[in-house]
């Protein structure tokens, strides 16, 4: 981090309004940050001044001029810090070193079982990150923070997971600590969706959205909210759990969450999964018979293969998971009203016949208002969506003036790691 010359700002209130104007790209130039933070000029040029001591923002060429002097383009520096990203899913891991805006600079992925627990899923992690890091010369002194989305409610404030149905022995597990512990870094740990849902919003197709929902339909099925281009959590952090909301099919599948007639327990992947089994071994579907007979396991991956293929019954699966998600969903359209429903998790693989599903049963049971102007698509991010989200919780918490008024004097959050998150 470069050497400040200036005193620090005497608002920090005024220096995080113009940081983030010039960090989200909402102001370019210095009469566009005066236009819209509402401050004076020299105010603004403080700021700034502050800012390009601290690396953050730095000016370029001239920008068109709207009459008088052309003013400089402001941009803020990307590269002035990195963060290290990771989504821990039901059957996957994913690690990755991100720059201040979510761009994804290395990357890799591998199965791992959520249900081998904290220990060894935060310890392999840590190998991961330590792998990365090494293999691409990236100096310690850049890091600025960890992000890390596991699959179930976490309470945001302390990053401890609460009674997770599909991740046995996390309860209450003290994530934060366990890699702060390793990295000696500021760590921030949310639901894995939620962090889709803010991927989707900074840098995806919900960039510039208002309202929009993100749903994921993997191993559960969960939801992130996107309120007034803000992420919504809800007031202990677990909001947009509609995998355990009870659907009108009447059943008596009990769920991992101990409750019966969840939407996760008879439309997500574990529930694919389960169903398909039954129909391989009692002949109904041949291919995922012969997948059995073959030595192979019938997952939710495989049922979107086989249905990919022809099979019917597999298809039949896939509809009707559509079919109750987009029930589900309608009753959210109605209640909130988004302007936009993307889709992702690995069973949204399955492609236009499980997305139309959706969409026809949420247009069927919601009102004609509400779904005028809906869009419903799948996520383009894809697998990054969650890794790019964790960035920007990153970003988002360092940058926010409680916090960032606690590193400013050192120079990068980095220096003061188990501060931030204390």
């Amino acid at each position: 981090m470069p050497t400040r010359n200036g005193s620090p700002p005497e608002s920090v209130e005024n220096l995080v309004t113009v940081l983030d104007l010039v960090r989200f790209g909402h102001a370019r130039t210095r009469p566009e940050l005066v236009q819209h933070s509402g401050l004076g000029r020299a105010v603004v040029s403080q700021q700034l001044s502050y800012l390009a001591d601290l690396g953050l923002v730095v000016e370029g060429a001239l920008a068109p001029s709207t009459g008088g002097r052309a003013p400089r383009s402001l941009a803020f520096r990307a590269e002035a810090g990195v963060i290290l990203v990771a989504e821990l899913g039901a059957t996957s891991l994913a690690a990755a070193v991100s720059d201040l805006t979510g761009n994804l600079l290395f990357q890799h992925e591998e199965p791992f079982d959520i249900g081998e627990g904290p220990s060894r899923a935060l310890d392999r992690l840590a190998k991961l990150f330590d792998a990365l890091l090494e293999r691409n010369a990236i100096p310690w002194a850049s890091l600025w923070g960890i992000g890390l989305g596991v699959p179930g409610p976490v309470e945001f404030s302390t990053g401890r997971p609460v009674s997770p149905p599909i991740m046995p022995g996390w309860h209450a597990y003290p994530i934060r600590q366990h890699l702060g512990d390793l990295f000696r870094l500021p760590v921030w740990v949310d639901n894995d969706v939620n962090l889709m849902a803010l991927g989707e919003l900074r840098s995806g197709q919900a960039r510039g959205e208002q309202n929009m929902v993100y749903v994921k339909i993997g191993t559960g099925i969960g939801a992130g909210i996107i309120c007034a281009s803000q992420l919504y959590r809800g007031a202990q952090g677990c909001a947009g759990d509609i995998g355990h909301v009870a659907v009108r099919e009447a059943s008596d599948v009990v769920c991992r969450c101990g409750k019966s007639g969840c939407l996760e327990a008879l439309a997500g992947g574990a529930a694919l999964a389960r169903d398909g089994t039954q129909a391989a071994q009692s002949g109904l579907s041949p291919h995922l018979a012969a997948l059995l007979e073959q030595g192979g396991k019938v997952t939710g991956e495989e049922i979107t293969r086989a249905a990919q293929r022809g099979d019917p019954v597999a298809m039949e699966l896939l509809l009707r998971s559509g079919r109750l998600v987009g029930e589900v969903l309608a009753t959210i359209v109605n209640f909130y009203n988004p302007a936009l429903i993307l889709v992702g998790g690995g069973v949204a693989a399955a492609g236009d016949a499980l997305l139309a599903a959706i969409r026809e049963n949420v247009y069927r049971c919601s009102l004609p208002l509400a779904t005028r102007d809906l869009q419903i698509s799948f996520s383009p991010l894809g697998d990054q969506a969650g890794l790019r989200g964790a960035a920007a919780m990153v970003t988002d918490e360092v940058f926010a003036p409680a916090q960032i008024v606690r590193w400013l004097e050192h120079g990068s959050p980095a220096a003061i790691a188990g501060l931030l998150t204390a």
